[in-house]
């Protein structure tokens, strides 16, 4: 299993004192992968300190490489992206997975985000867009493109499964789940509550069965709803 994203983060190569943004890249295009690298390069504090070119390999180079944020396409020959989101969340889970994609339709934003993307760009979007979203990533905020964004997240806060037995949880499960739905990481959490990030994980697998929850979106959803309310 890959260190922790901070552990990776102090040992980081600097520029003035400053320690970079790692990021590894997976794209089957070895001359989008070019291109990206010489963008990424271009911005202030990021590295690009590895390269991919399926889903098997993404996952070998994130265990070596240790970078903070995944640049991850959704469509390559043989295993999808989303086959290595899966795997890359179970075996790299501090690192936050950006997806780089073509595809911008609705299904494929929530297939996305439920199995853990941190964000997701279109293709089209601007520089100044796919730096934002890895910056956000690295800190565990979620990014969405504007072009996406919108129905998205009202699709997200209009979920209402499981919401009848809210008032089931004990008080500290529910302060985590205000927590989610405020946008706050499990490591943020953890450090707001003063227990660990084992303690919050296993508190959100127990709201997870308590709410009827099939997988970590429809929680979050519960959590934006809920959260969202006067």
């Amino acid at each position: 299993m890959c260190r922790p994203r901070d552990a990776a983060y102090r040992g980081g190569k600097e520029t003035q004192g400053v320690e970079l943004l790692r990021v590894l890249i997976c794209d089957d295009h070895t001359l989008v992968r070019a291109g990206l690298r010489r963008l990424l390069e271009s911005f202030a504090d990021i590295e690009v300190v590895a390269e991919a070119a399926s889903a098997d390999e993404v996952v070998i180079r994130a265990r070596e490489a240790l970078p903070h944020v995944i640049l991850l396409d959704l469509s390559m020959p043989g295993r999808s992206g989303f086959d290595a989101l899966a795997e890359l969340r179970r075996t790299c889970p501090e690192s936050a997975v950006v997806i780089m994609s073509m595809h911008d339709d609705a299904l494929h934003v929530r297939e996305a985000l439920a199995r853990g993307a941190m964000g997701f760009v279109v293709k089209e979007a601007a520089p100044a867009e796919l730096e934002i979203a890895l910056r956000a990533a690295a800190a565990g905020r979620p990014y969405l493109s504007p072009h996406v964004s919108a129905p998205q997240l009202q699709a997200l806060r209009n979920g209402t499964r499981g919401e009848a037995n809210v008032d089931a949880l004990p008080r500290r499960q529910r302060e985590i789940l205000d927590a989610l739905g405020a946008g706050r990481t499990t490591k943020q959490i953890a450090a707001d509550l003063g227990i660990s990030v084992k303690t919050v994980e296993t508190h959100r697998a127990r709201m997870m069965e308590t709410l009827g929850c099939r997988n970590a979106g429809e929680l979050l959803r519960i959590a934006l709803r809920l959260h969202d309310r006067p």
